[in-house]
């Protein structure tokens, strides 16, 4: 079990540098291309080991999955081989630390449980929208402008809110967001680079083989394993119930919790956007008074 479980982590290892290796030109990292066709897209292996100051062997090893103990040298040549910035370079130190750990066998999914003082808080957060989301984006709890910003969520049961899952198979959500290109690629840098630390998970391998069939877009910025997902600190929504409105969002890791995250939109007091706001936090109270406090998913 340990040898499999090994050969599977240094594959995601591989999978990671092939991606990034690919997606590199190079003439980004310096290299002069001569006349003719280039038949590999991106670097080739030998021009990446070169660059790295590694053999060509050591490297495909690497990248077919077969090395999984490369020491933290040769881990930084190749961020800088690769130009990665410092969150790829963090994920690719993780995915190697995880090869190496040998682990010997999927873990579980975490808890569901949000704890009652973070329902509290969520409900002291009105009017502004807030919601806690699992590391695979579940919406395990809200307040009501926290489902009601996601237009048309609230039609789907419960176990089946999840963000990610809104934003490709959603038919509202393209409307939702004007700039939904750039939404649904920072979606999958963040599900790449969790998943990339815990491959065998099924709350993540579950979503993410669903959104693969379901979903061609998904499927084709899964392929390109970016993990770095940079969000705007303002969103523009187009909601069908108030208008187009623009908050800032911001979003934190809950301490002591299994990855759990608290989402916040918020808006400057006397605005525009801040009277929209607060009527969509109105209407989907009443819409739903079964859930004046915040509701955590079973």
């Amino acid at each position: 079990m340990a040898s499999t479980s090994a050969h599977s982590e240094g594959a995601e290892l591989g999978r990671f540098l092939r991606a990034r290796r690919t997606q590199t030109s190079p003439e980004h990292v310096g290299l002069t291309v001569g006349v003719g066709i280039r038949r590999t897209p991106g670097l080739r292996r030998e021009e990446l080991a070169t660059l790295a100051g590694i053999s060509i062997d050591y490297y495909v090893r690497l990248e077919r999955g077969k090395e999984t103990r490369p020491s933290p040298s040769v881990l930084d040549s190749l961020a800088r081989a690769l130009h990665m910035d410092d969150q790829e370079h963090q994920h690719l130190r993780e995915l190697a630390a995880r090869a190496a750990r040998y682990a010997p066998g999927p873990p579980p999914a975490p808890s569901r449980t949000v704890r009652p003082h973070l329902r509290l808080l969520l409900d002291s957060l009105r009017p502004n929208p807030a919601y806690v989301i699992s590391r695979s984006m579940d919406m395990l709890a809200w307040n009501p402008g926290g489902l009601a910003l996601y237009a048309g969520l609230e039609d789907w049961p419960a176990k089946h809110r999840n963000l990610a899952r809104y934003l490709f198979l959603h038919p509202v959500a393209h409307e939702l967001f004007p700039d939904w290109d750039r939404q649904i690629t920072g979606c999958v840098a963040r599900l790449r680079a969790v998943a990339g630390t815990a491959p065998d998970a099924p709350d993540l391998t579950n979503l993410v083989g669903e959104l693969l069939l379901k979903s061609p877009d998904f499927a084709r910025l899964w392929e390109r394993y970016e993990v770095t997902g940079r969000k705007p600190a303002q969103k523009i929504f187009h909601h069908p119930r108030v208008g187009t409105v623009t908050l800032t969002s911001q979003s934190m890791h809950l301490e002591g919790t299994p990855g759990q995250r608290i989402g916040v939109y918020t808006a400057e007091p006397g605005t525009p956007d801040h009277d929209a706001m607060t009527l969509l936090d109105m209407t989907a109270s009443v819409a739903a008074p079964s859930q004046q406090l915040p509701y955590t998913s079973p």
